[in-house]
């Protein structure tokens, strides 16, 4: 069974190793490197970040090389477009607000 996706990025470590995989493919002992956490942690986090299938693995001779994959990427981005919308829209009113506040301001 798959973890959900926002459970893996809802955590710090794991979205850091995001970012790092959206520039070149990592080894573990590569990406263990970045952090003060044990190679086991991080190990672990790999572990929930490939069942999530936010990333995969491809074998290269005796090393594994991990790699970010776009798509569910882009799956997380759908889902926040819709909330995006809701706080551009907040944020218009909110800068429409002040512009009408600023205007009385100013004809007084």
């Amino acid at each position: 069974m798959r973890r959900d996706i926002f459970q893996a990025i809802a955590d710090p470590t794991r979205r850091a190793i995001l970012v790092l995989l959206t520039t070149q493919t990592m080894t573990a002992g590569d990406i263990a490197s970045n952090f003060d956490s044990s190679r086991p942690t991080i190990s672990k986090h790999i572990q929930i970040l490939n069942e999530c299938d936010l990333i995969e693995a491809n074998q290269q001779g005796r090393e594994i090389h991990y790699q970010i994959k776009i798509d569910k990427m882009k799956e997380i981005d759908k889902w926040l477009e819709q909330f995006r919308k809701i706080w551009e829209n907040r944020f218009g009113q909110l800068d429409h607000l002040l512009s009408t506040l600023k205007n009385k301001k100013d004809e007084k």
